[in-house]
């Protein structure tokens, strides 16, 4: 059994974490933390069986432990990474702080300095699709963000093949409120939320984007823009993604590309040609969906993508990605039911 620890367990993604890690076989939660929860159970913060105390970072010890996954804000994960850090010990980090192999780019995207620039040589990008031989070779993870996951499994292989005709891509996506976080907030308050959609961070201003170019640039060889619309949507969880791209090559032609791309993936399925993805496929487990569709009388072709924000969004990949570091089965731990229907 191989021990595990848990920063910031009381969050959504950190709540997932802790349900999907209960039922991997080969996993065993040594300790979770709770700086606003210290002191109580699990199961007194959650409706969920898990009689296991919630103890201080401070209070933690990681020593004990061969893996720790880090569901912290940014800044504060890479603080208590430095901190805990050590040989042979594997980091699975759901934060920012190691997306980008570039401090430089990370201050850019994240206006602050980044403070343990010593620790990126040891970290991979963990979209296990695109970067599992990096990822089996490194000792911290950089857990991807939700919105470039959606995106990013779209784009991928047409980036990495040549086959996207200008340096701009479009991407339109809707997310669930749970992406906004379980803090309390008026941006995600019932009425706030219900009965409306909302876009923010437009254009290239949202942290997200750093990440979507920075992979996709370097899969192409050449500068790659994302105009990025995110919009935060009715719903609890998943994002369904519109990527829009020109290409010399049909519709047909591209799911041919993507289905080539991902025959043996675990965890994405690429629909028949015009079947749009769609939440109920995604909610709730760790699979991506793909559709792609012609848009007649131009030379756009279309990307559906959908993906839970919490599951594939966060910690399943980040258990997905444990695994990898193990040397387990990738799909360990993850084998839950498909979604609503």
């Amino acid at each position: 059994m191989i021990k595990v620890g848990i920063y910031g367990a009381t969050g959504y993604s950190g709540y997932e974490l802790v349900r999907i890690l209960l039922g991997h076989p080969e996993a065993g939660l040594a300790f979770i933390t709770s700086e606003t929860y210290r002191g109580k159970l699990f199961s007194e913060v959650f409706p969920f069986g898990l009689d296991q105390p919630l103890v201080a970072m401070d209070e933690a010890q990681p020593e004990a432990v061969e893996a720790v996954f880090t569901c912290l804000p940014h800044t504060t994960a890479m603080e208590r990474i430095a901190r805990i850090y050590r040989p042979g010990l594997k980091v699975i980090d759901l934060s920012a702080d190691f997306r980008f192999s570039d401090a430089a780019e990370y201050s850019r995207w994240y206006n602050t300095e980044h403070r343990a620039p010593e620790l990126l040589a040891e970290s991979a990008y963990g979209l296990p699709e695109l970067f599992r031989e990096k990822i089996r070779r490194c000792n911290i993870v950089g857990n991807p963000g939700c919105y470039p996951t959606s995106a990013l499994l779209a784009l991928a292989p047409l980036a990495s093949g040549g086959l996207l005709k200008d340096s701009e891509v479009i991407v339109d996506a809707k997310s669930g409120v749970s992406g906004a976080g379980r803090k309390a907030d008026l941006t995600s308050h019932f009425v706030e939320v219900n009965e409306e959609i909302t876009p923010y961070k437009l254009g290239r201003t949202h942290r997200h984007v750093g990440e979507m170019e920075s992979v996709l640039s370097g899969l192409a060889g050449r500068s790659i823009r994302v105009a990025f619309t995110p919009q935060l949507a009715p719903f609890s969880r998943g994002i369904l993604s519109t990527v829009y791209v020109r290409t010399d090559i049909s519709a047909g032609e591209i799911r041919g590309v993507l289905a080539a791309a991902y025959e043996n993936e675990p965890f994405v399925t690429v629909l028949e040609s015009g079947e749009p993805a769609r939440l109920a496929r995604v909610q709730y487990n760790n699979r991506c969906v793909l559709g792609v569709h012609e848009i007649a009388g131009t030379s756009l072709v279309l990307i559906t993508s959908a993906i839970d924000n919490l599951i594939k969004g966060a910690a399943g990949q980040a258990v997905q990605n444990f695994n990898i570091l193990f040397g387990l089965d990738e799909t360990a731990g993850l084998t839950a039911p498909s979604g609503r229907i």
